[in-house]
């Protein structure tokens, strides 16, 4: 599917910002550079012959009174902010893809202003006033295609951007590079494109889905969605309202939970008071707290599903309370991390005491602005299960109901994190990192809570084993679970060496194998010191 999305660009923006900080004069050409090649141009650069991806000699070779800039993110989006408010004078919600490339849903804000073509007259208008620069505007169905006609400064007709997008280089893909880090594998992939002759995005495109999926994994569906014109999702709305805080000062500071608590539930009746003043509500609770050594906690919590939810000053105090508990009795304010109080010796340092308390409602939105969708999203049956979750946790503690989340890691169970329900605390571990030895994907549907033993025979009856280089003895033919008749191998993949804590010098080094039964099933088997097991089962 895709959606009619308009897109508002300043040109060479990094380059911009930095002649709004006044760190170049704006007479001189100036770039952008990340230590490795060129990311932005000015105009006046660009007409002595410099271009992004270029070297810094290359660079300074084409235009010797070029003044190279280093690449500052904070600055590139700060500077964005007031470009951001100008278009929100014309549209009240938009999403800022990066700093310089704002999205909006375009159907709303179209008939709203007339036509798609007045939509844009206005959003030019509205930034060139209020900060001064020059903005491009596009429309088209689907990402990719509205953000090249706005470096154009065209609209595509509904329907028409597969057509549009498919004379167009494979390298056009790095424009919608949206995402952190993500222009570097769009890159890599378009070489990989262009190496195999997928010259255009129109070849691309013409590819059958399951064959781009089966061959270039994530990025390539990423890549084929666009080319065909559709959208992975719809832009996202920004919303301008602000957030919502109170805080106090505990004088006495406090170093019991009850009393923390008291002056908490003063703060959530407040904060309560406030979103029903303003009429809104929040999508999530941060609890933050200061101790007389100067350290500063900070936790946030989940709600209830914005204008749908139900959220009282009861639940507020609630999970203020359960914050304290943690922070009060298990240790995180005491002298040594993750020790209960109970468990503190008089020799230990005694535990800070709380100075400052403060709730804030973050993710504001008028109250009744969610509205739930045919398939999926909020419901009464989801209402009811979240409702329950946060009774059955009143009586046993913010601990008591966990929910998982994915997190990095090599073993199908370190990738496993628990956290109470409702908290929005990152994973210890961040998914995104290469770690090497991890299974590929697609990740196993089924995870046996006890590995069950089996034996894994070549086709003259041997038992299979693994050397010290991680090579098998033979292939797998059958493999046989206890007081069970052998099950055929009907294809295999493998196997995955994995070696835990080698630097400790008490190595344990594993593999594992994907196989296919006769009966249809699909399993993951792991071989530990020359024992078998079955890890996890595929749908």
């Amino acid at each position: 599917m895709s959606t009619r999305t308009t897109v508002l660009w300043v040109p060479d923006w990094p380059v911009l910002a930095a002649v709004r900080a006044g760190q170049v004069p704006p007479h001189l050409p100036a770039a952008v550079h990340d230590a490795r090649r060129v990311t932005a141009v000015s105009a006046l650069a660009r007409s002595q012959g410099v271009r992004r991806g270029m070297r810094r000699r290359q660079a300074q070779g084409c235009c010797p009174e070029l003044v190279l800039l280093p690449v500052d993110e904070g600055r590139d989006v700060r500077l964005f902010e007031p470009v951001a408010a100008a278009a929100e004078t014309v549209v009240a919600g938009l999403e800022v893809a990066r700093a310089g490339l704002l999205l909006l849903p375009a159907d709303g804000a179209s008939r709203y202003h007339g036509s798609e073509d007045a939509l844009a007259e206005r959003l030019v208008v509205a930034v060139a006033e209020r900060t001064g620069h020059e903005a491009h505007v596009g429309t088209a169905d689907g990402l990719l295609a509205a953000v090249l006609a706005a470096r154009s400064g065209s609209t595509v007709p509904p329907g028409g951007s597969r057509a549009f997008l498919a004379p167009l280089g494979v390298g056009e893909l790095v424009h919608a590079a949206v995402q952190d880090g993500a222009a570097e594998e769009v890159a890599a992939f378009v070489d990989l494109l262009l190496r195999l002759g997928l010259r255009t995005l129109g070849d691309l495109a013409t590819l059958p889905s399951a064959d781009v999926h089966a061959r270039f994994g994530r990025t390539g569906v990423w890549a084929h969605t666009l080319a065909r014109g559709a959208d992975d999702r719809p832009p996202a709305r920004r919303r301008p309202e602000t957030d919502l805080e109170v805080a106090c000062e505990l004088d006495p500071p406090a170093e019991r939970v009850d009393a923390a608590t008291f002056a908490g539930r003063r703060l959530a009746e407040e904060l309560h008071a406030l979103l029903l003043e303003h009429s809104v509500t929040c999508g999530r609770l941060q609890i933050v707290a200061r101790t007389d050594a100067g350290e500063e906690l900070a936790r946030t919590w989940r709600t209830d599903l914005g204008g749908l939810g139900g959220l009282t000053a009861a639940r507020i105090t609630d999970r203020v309370r359960w914050q304290l508990e943690g922070w009060l009795t298990a240790g995180a304010l005491a002298g040594r991390p993750g020790r209960r109080a109970r468990d503190l010796t008089a020799d230990d340092p005694a535990p800070a005491a709380l100075v400052h308390l403060a709730i804030a409602a973050q993710d504001v939105a008028p109250a009744g602005a969610e509205q739930g969708r045919l398939w999926g999203g909020p419901s009464g049956g989801d209402l009811r299960a979240h409702r329950a979750l946060d009774r059955v946790q009143g009586l046993i503690g913010g601990d008591g109901v966990l929910t998982v989340a994915l997190q990095g890691g090599r073993d199908l169970r370190d990738q496993v994190h628990l956290r109470p329900w409702g908290d929005q605390t990152a994973a210890p571990r961040p998914a995104d990192r290469p770690w090497p030895g991890r299974l590929p994907e697609p990740a196993p549907a089924t995870v046996l809570t006890e590995p069950q033993p089996v034996e894994v025979r070549d086709a003259a009856g041997a038992h299979v084993r693994l050397d010290e280089r991680a090579v098998l003895s033979g292939e797998p033919a059958t493999v046989r679970w206890p007081g069970e008749d052998p099950r055929a191998v009907a294809g295999w993949a493998g196997p995955w060496p994995l070696a835990d804590r080698w630097w400790t010098g008490a190595v344990r080094v594993r593999s594992h194998v994907q196989a296919t039964l006769d009966d249809g099933r699909a399993v993951l088997l792991a071989c530990t010191d020359g024992v078998w097991t079955c890890e996890a089962t595929y749908d």
